[in-house]
């Protein structure tokens, strides 16, 4: 039996994945916003932690909270879309927050309970194989020319980076770090939309692949994780996770300038 816990796993890819290692006999741990939900698969079996990723006193807390005991594999899920610009307390554009920084402090504050497991594992489902615009270095909370599309492709640039940085900073850790593009799938794309952007979102509802399409990729990641410490993958195909020749070089940037921000926002 395997303990996977998923983030964003209330709805969509997250949840079509609960259910099935729930059948499956795992244990199975999810986190997310909607208490309904999550209630519906804590009657399933699960351990349900509401919780808002976009706080980064909710990171804390969650990783606090799940740190004790052994993770097989981390899944790291959550997104919510939104056509207008949010700025969370803490001071971060909404989208940044909860799609990397959760991802990141999740990512690195568990490391220890993803090593005491025996085949490690974190599944970040994010865009690998896509183009994405560079890091706005200058202007990470979007302060100037917001657009929901571009925040979206800017936080999977910025976990393109976070996979690079982890498998950097932990070269002897035996957990695999891996980032998946499922493709297109009727997700529930969570989120607050202009009426041109509803109406394209309706759209993609009707054409794309069923959300639990995007699971057997995903199971069976978990069930026998890759050799490389960091691997790509894109609609079941593997990618390079790099994009650029300075990638490296900026995953490592990144990677420092998240540790500042996520100290100053606790201090």
């Amino acid at each position: 039996m395997k303990h996977l816990v998923i983030t964003g796993g209330t709805d969509g890819i997250g949840a079509a994945l609960a259910r099935q290692r729930l059948a499956l006999g795992d244990a199975v741990t999810v986190i997310g916003r909607d208490e309904a939900k999550g209630a519906a698969l804590a009657a399933l079996g699960a351990r349900f932690i509401p919780a808002d990723l976009s706080l980064v006193a909710e990171h804390l807390r969650v990783t606090d909270l799940l740190a004790s005991r052994p993770i097989d594999a981390l899944v790291l899920c959550a997104r919510y879309f939104r056509s207008h610009r949010h700025e969370t307390p803490d001071g971060f554009e909404a989208c940044f927050a909860l799609e990397y920084l959760s991802r990141f402090q999740l990512s690195h504050g568990l490391l220890d309970a993803l090593e005491a497991a025996p085949a490690p594992v974190v599944v970040n489902v994010s865009g690998p194989g896509a183009p994405k615009p560079e890091i706005r270095w200058d202007d990470l909370a979007f302060r100037r020319g917001y657009s929901g599309m571009e925040a979206q492709f800017h936080a999977g640039r910025a976990n393109d980076l976070l996979g690079l940085a982890f498998a950097a900073e932990h070269p002897a850790a035996r957990t695999r770090y891996t980032l998946v593009n499922p493709g297109g799938v009727a997700s529930s794309f969570a989120g607050e939309y202009d009426p041109a952007t509803a109406a394209m979102v309706e759209h993609m509802k009707r054409t794309a692949r069923p959300v639990t399409a995007a699971v057997p990729p995903l199971s069976a990641l978990i069930d026998d994780p890759p050799a490389e410490p960091l691997t790509a993958w894109a609609n079941g195909r593997p990618v390079d996770p790099r994009t650029t020749p300075r990638d490296d070089e900026e995953a490592a940037r990144l990677h420092r300038l998240t540790e500042r921000l996520l100290r100053a926002a606790v201090e």
